[in-house]
């Protein structure tokens, strides 16, 4: 990592959604395969949550053409059931999700320390649209 104290960038939505569902569909890997994507070319065919503080996460991001793919992965520091999340990432960066219930809604606040290969307003582009696609999945999606 670089020197100094990394930049936390913050997304976040709110979701017309009970944060019971929210959490569902935000944890569960048969959930997270349809949703985690910023673009309508990239899709996740492969997802493993053990949710749970020390429990490890795996998701396998992948253009569809098959030009480019990754793995985002890391390990929850911190899980409190239909509330919050954390955890680090491989490369020891610091994630936070809180899940705040609004009624029949739920607010969704995302932060995370930045990487230093790509730009801030990219990133934090990138996250918000993941998140953004995330609030149109569990807004149509059937409880399963």
């Amino acid at each position: 990592m670089g020197t100094g104290n990394p930049v936390t960038i913050t997304v976040e939505t709110i979701v017309h959604c009970p944060v019971e569902s929210v959490w569902k569909y935000w944890t569960d890997p048969k959930h997270i395969t349809q949703w985690n994507n910023a673009s309508d070319d990239w899709h996740t065919p492969y997802a493993e949550n053990d949710l749970k503080a020390g429990g490890k996460f795996i998701t396998r991001m992948e253009a569809k053409d098959g030009s480019f793919g990754f793995d985002f992965s890391g390990v929850y520091d911190e899980v409190s059931l239909n509330e919050s999340i954390s955890y680090t990432l491989g490369d020891g960066r610091k994630v936070k999700i809180a899940f705040i219930r609004q009624d029949n809604d739920t607010q969704i606040i995302e932060s995370f320390e930045a990487e230093e290969t790509n730009a801030v307003e990219m990133q934090q582009a990138g996250w918000q649209a993941i998140l953004d696609n995330f609030k149109k999945y569990a807004e149509t999606a059937k409880e399963e």
